[in-house]
């Protein structure tokens, strides 16, 4: 199925920051390749939204911020059960910027999730907790039914988001060569079979 980027479609760009690309601090392996990709797509939607990891310090899932735990360890919160991670996407550092190679001007909105000391969201559209974030909002107020996603990482912010935005009335896509992925675990496979099981569009550009 070929991109449609009708006035009714958005462009979701997930999390093209400095921590999630070469030498950061949560690397995506080959997250840089997105660029290129992402800024070509770009340029054929009317609509496009840019979200941002955004996390302050000491961010509960930061395994630093739990003595005895390391990186990629999984532990229970009070909202259920949490990877974590090597610090990233600290408030106002470098490692939260969007990459300086992102292109799009004439994005429209941008959604910084992840800001609640307490609660983690991978999802542009629900935090780990349950409280939204308003973007779905926005979007049925703008009159948008169909969302496209890119970014990183493919297993966790886009499937998250991904899912999510079916659950929230949107049809929804993910352009495969437009992401990148962590890969822990099996989480890769598991994406993507819980994002079919949604009814989310697997595609490439």
């Amino acid at each position: 199925m070929p991109i449609n980027p009708r006035d009714d479609a958005a462009l979701i760009v997930i999390d093209v920051q400095y921590s999630f690309l070469p030498q950061g601090s949560l690397a995506v392996p080959n997250g840089d390749e997105v660029i290129a990709v992402i800024n070509g797509i770009a340029r054929t939607f009317r609509n496009v939204i840019l979200t941002q990891d955004w996390h302050p310090p000491g961010h509960v899932s930061f395994a630093s911020s739990h003595p005895g735990r390391k990186p990629f360890d999984k532990m229970m919160l009070a909202y259920g059960s949490q990877v974590l991670w090597p610090d990233h996407c600290v408030q106002a550092t470098h490692g939260a910027a969007i990459h300086e190679d992102v292109e799009i001007p004439h994005a429209q909105l941008i959604i910084r999730k992840g800001f609640n000391p307490q609660v983690d969201s991978y999802s542009a559209f629900i935090e780990a907790d349950g409280t939204r974030t308003g973007l779905d909002g926005y979007l049925h107020a703008r009159g948008i039914t169909a969302v496209y996603l890119v970014g990183l990482a493919t297993d966790f912010c886009i499937a998250w988001s991904a899912v999510d935005a079916v659950k929230l009335g949107f049809s929804a896509r993910v352009i495969e060569d437009g992401c990148r992925a962590i890969d822990v675990d099996g989480s890769l496979a598991a994406a993507w079979k819980n994002m079919a099981a949604a009814g989310v569009e697997r595609m490439r550009s």
